[in-house]
């Protein structure tokens, strides 16, 4: 994998809770749910592509870079793309909401848990699917059922359906959808997010503990058929048109 010159950045401890988080981590199993679910888009789609070439994919809104330890391959150049006063920015968007490079030039956009923060998604998709190759691919995570979280805003939430459309109405065609923590699950992990903010904090780690086995529990209980229908964060995959 080409290195980019955030790789020489001090780890935010918040990136390895990302992939590997504690056992007491009030996101503990949400967060290897997720790890687990780019793991699979990789697996099945990113690897196929680099298994015979170079390619390009970029991490749009990458934050501080979560997933860049998944998808280290020598056929693999990994770059960032965010708002100039992100250093782990490779590539920037500018002032005008555009990615400052050019048309059909990426093989793969990652974007993970990021659109729910956009104010303009059919724009941020707009711009994926600008810089894709055609027959590119976007791999897509963000939120059906969450709290509120600002980072440093927070607009949107989606059905299964939903989603898909407004993938599909930028143009996109959805080739896999996969969704993780059903109804049940989802449930009870809002219960502790409303609970945990009323301890003091040094028993949260203790009262996430057992709710977080809990949460994994209720889950397994759910069928795969009915978490792509209704979960708390949905996958898609999906192909820029050849021509």
């Amino acid at each position: 994998m080409s290195l980019t010159r955030a790789e020489a950045l001090p780890t935010d401890p918040a990136t390895h809770y990302r992939i590997r988080p504690p056992f007491y981590h009030s996101r503990w199993y949400y967060l290897n749910q997720l790890r687990q679910l780019v793991e699979w888009a990789r697996d099945n789609y990113v690897l196929p592509l680099a298994k015979h070439q170079r390619i390009k994919l970029t991490d749009y809104g990458c934050g501080t870079k979560p997933y860049i330890s998944i998808f280290k391959h020598e056929n693999i150049e990994y770059l960032g793309i965010d708002l100039a006063w992100n250093p782990h920015a490779d590539i920037i968007i500018g002032s005008d909401s555009r990615i400052q490079t050019s048309d059909n030039l990426i093989d793969v956009v990652l974007s993970t848990q990021v659109l729910e923060h956009v104010e303009d998604p059919e724009g941020y998709l707009a711009e994926a699917y600008r810089i894709l190759k055609p027959g590119g691919l976007l791999l897509l995570t963000t939120h059906g059922y969450w709290m509120y979280h600002p980072d440093p805003t927070d607009y949107w939430r989606w059905t299964s359906a939903g989603l898909q459309k407004i993938v599909v109405r930028a143009g996109f065609e959805v080739v896999a959808f996969r969704g993780i923590i059903g109804r049940m699950g989802m449930g009870l992990q809002l219960f502790q997010d409303g609970l945990l903010y009323k301890l003091p904090p040094f028993l949260r780690p203790v009262a996430a503990v057992p709710l977080q086995f809990l949460i994994m529990i209720f889950d397994k209980l759910t069928t795969t058929k009915a978490r792509d229908m209704d979960a708390c964060t949905y996958l898609v995959v999906a192909q820029k048109a050849l021509k």
